[in-house]
């Protein structure tokens, strides 16, 4: 069994737009059925400067905003980054790329971020995720998926992530899932989730199913 720390956005990682903690459940509801055991936080800087011994660490926040006071998050970096390098694994989520925008490394250890004044989702609707199947051994198999959700385009990404999912829009594919390897440790950056009604769609929850197997594969005893 795992030990799994979902760090959900309240407070100053709020916002209006994203139902952090229905969206945290789900997410510990899909983790929670391997039989890991989960602890969901909304405590962000001080569960990541102090994460302990987690298997895995699930980022569900939002980005601060300049209107709103942030606290200095230099202990939450050490933190991540020293749970990446003892081998633990992490999985971003949706909202995940615009956060932590003081975070020097964070959008090295994620494999990308939103950009200001570049990345943007078209409208939130019924979106068909195409899947490149054989890429990785999460997405071998699998086919395209259909979901309700935003869908980030023109994010920024790092040239050490394996693109598994894209969409296509303004005539071109974004990549919108992958994942990256950092040492001994795994990441996987998963662009949907918006709100409840993405884990309405049972490919997603599939491909997050996935994703949280290989993560925790290498802690397997």
């Amino acid at each position: 069994m795992a030990e799994v720390l979902i760090v959900s956005g309240a407070g100053c990682y709020s916002d209006p737009w994203h139902p952090f903690a229905e969206t945290s459940s789900c997410l510990a509801k899909i983790i929670s059925e391997f039989g890991h055991h989960v602890e969901v936080s909304a405590e962000v800087e001080q569960v990541l400067a102090e994460p302990g011994r987690r298997d895995l660490i699930v980022v569900n926040i939002g980005n601060p905003r300049s209107a709103r006071p942030q606290l200095p998050i230099d202990n939450a970096e050490r933190g991540l980054a020293g749970h990446l390098q003892r081998g633990g694994a992490l999985l971003g989520m949706h909202v995940s790329a615009t956060s932590m925008t003081t975070m020097s490394g964070w959008s090295s250890m994620l494999g990308g971020h939103w950009v200001r004044g570049r990345t943007m989702h078209p409208k939130q609707d019924l979106a068909t995720i195409l899947v490149r199947s054989g890429a990785h051994p999460i997405v071998e198999g699998l086919a395209d998926f259909t979901v309700f959700d935003e869908r980030y385009s023109y994010l920024h990404t790092n040239p050490d992530i394996t693109v598994l999912c894209e969409h296509f829009t303004d005539q071109q594919m974004h990549p919108i899932v992958w994942a990256r390897q950092s040492g001994t440790g795994r990441v996987v950056y998963d662009g949907l989730g918006h709100d409840t009604r993405s884990y309405d769609s049972a490919d997603h929850v599939e491909l997050l199913r996935r994703s949280v197997g290989w993560l925790l594969e290498s802690n397997a005893s």
